[in-house]
């Protein structure tokens, strides 16, 4: 058993990956031989992910606020706290905060054997507004 007690600093999503101001914490991310990654990803009024995979999928929880989600072919899906969504491995989609509200969510992944947890493609040309 392993008791974190402090964690990382929280630090600002990167430009390439996100539009507008996000923020991640890292809450779990054990040593090897386990795989699994957990964020708490607070994002501001408007802002959100730019098109992205993940190779085994990914589950977030919405813990505060209100959201959107959308995968590449689908139609723009309201969230709310609560919410749970799972995102199939592969699938490309996109999330964030609606655009006159905060939202918070947890992001669970399993990382790939390589370390890698997300393929960042475009940003998103037509959100909501």
């Amino acid at each position: 058993m392993h008791i974190t007690r402090q964690r990382p600093d929280s630090r600002q999503g990167p430009a390439e990956n996100f539009t507008g101001t996000v923020w991640l914490d890292e809450i779990a991310a054990p040593a090897v031989p386990s795989r699994l990654r957990m964020f708490n990803v607070h994002f501001a009024p408007g802002a959100h992910t730019a098109w992205h995979t993940h190779p085994h999928g990914q589950v977030l929880h919405v813990l505060e606020g209100e959201g959107l989600v959308q995968r590449r072919g689908g139609d723009v899906e309201p969230i709310r706290a609560g919410d749970t969504v799972w995102i199939e491995p592969g699938e490309w989609h996109w999330h964030g905060a609606t655009p006159r509200t905060f939202m918070t969510h947890l992001a669970v992944v399993e990382a790939a054997e390589d370390g890698t947890t997300a393929q960042w493609h475009e940003h998103v040309t037509d959100y909501p507004a």
